[in-house]
């Protein structure tokens, strides 16, 4: 669209993608809300709020990163690798929209930790691990950055930085109130030739299109990521309109997709030999898979 037309409102509503670039400044970007189906994915397990807004806002994180697949049976995942943090294990996952989440903590650490935990009191130690599989190609990106910065969001800049080399912003959002938790997010990237990309002539930090474009996303404030009265069009209109073009483009809906089934851990578990079966066999005859992501039990015939 051109700068003289606005984007059309669009939908207010949460568990949206929008994929958007702007061609003059060889940009593109990715911005979420989430809304109920993070609150199913919260609701798994009963998290404290320091573990609730952890976990909402790589959920946010996996989703923005998951957008810039264009496999549509390619799987992005994220996963904190740590020692001697609070947290042990966050792992979270998208894949043709369905997005999933889990983490491990010590609640009795957390209890006598205090509020306002930053990263490293939180994970110790740690790595962050950002994984791309193409299932189109079978092919697998895989990068790791020390879980450093104010947040996890700082950390996946970290990544772009070092891994891909691509200059990245990312701003996220966290609400919590009596309607439930509202999370949103804006991710955007400077490319040699905006969304398609190609050699990276253009990879500075420096380059006065980056800064012009940085500067506009770094203004956005987190209350509108999670206003719900403001779509996701509004946003991206807000940041670029004084920048020629806008292409936008809406992902896939975003919903919980947690991918056990009993037919999916008989498969697995009939992999085994019979006598590690048996030794997996409960009390009831049966063997019992604990599904973390789900906070579900299935029973398999052993």
């Amino acid at each position: 669209m051109s700068d003289d037309q606005p984007i059309a409102a669009g939908e207010t509503g949460f568990d949206r993608l929008l994929r958007f670039s702007v061609p003059d400044r060889h940009a593109r970007g990715r911005v979420v809300r989430l809304g109920p189906t993070l609150d199913t994915i919260l609701a798994a397990h009963a998290y404290p709020p320091a573990i609730k807004h952890l976990l909402a806002e790589a959920l946010v994180l996996t989703a923005l990163l998951g957008g810039l697949l264009k496999d549509d049976e390619g799987q992005m995942t994220l996963q904190a690798q740590t020692e001697g943090g609070i947290v042990d294990l966050l792992a979270c996952d998208f894949r043709n929209g369905e997005l999933r989440g889990y983490v491990r903590h010590d609640a009795e650490r957390l209890g006598s930790a205090g509020p306002n935990l930053g990263l490293e009191a939180l994970f110790g130690r740690g790595y962050l691990a950002i994984t791309f599989d193409l299932a189109s190609t079978g092919q697998r990106y895989q990068g790791v950055v020390p879980l450093e910065g104010a947040s996890l969001a700082e950390a996946c800049e970290l990544y772009f930085a070092q891994s891909e080399q691509v200059p990245t912003l990312i701003r996220v959002g966290v609400r919590g109130d009596a309607g439930g938790c509202v999370a949103g997010g804006l991710l955007v990237q400077h490319l040699a030739e905006g969304e398609e990309g190609r050699e990276r002539l253009h990879v500075r930090m420096d380059h006065p299109e980056w800064q012009h474009v940085a500067a506009m996303a770094g203004s956005l404030r987190h209350d509108e990521l999670v206003d719900r009265e403001l779509s996701l069009e509004t946003i991206v209109w807000r940041l670029f309109h004084d920048d020629g073009e806008i292409t936008v483009s809406q992902g896939c809906p975003i919903v919980r997709g947690c991918r056990c089934s009993v037919e999916h851990y008989r498969d697995l578990i009939e992999r085994f030999p019979p006598e590690e079966r048996a030794a997996m066999r409960a009390d009831s005859g049966m063997i019992e898979v604990d599904c973390a992501f789900c906070s579900r039990i299935f029973e398999i015939p052993a």
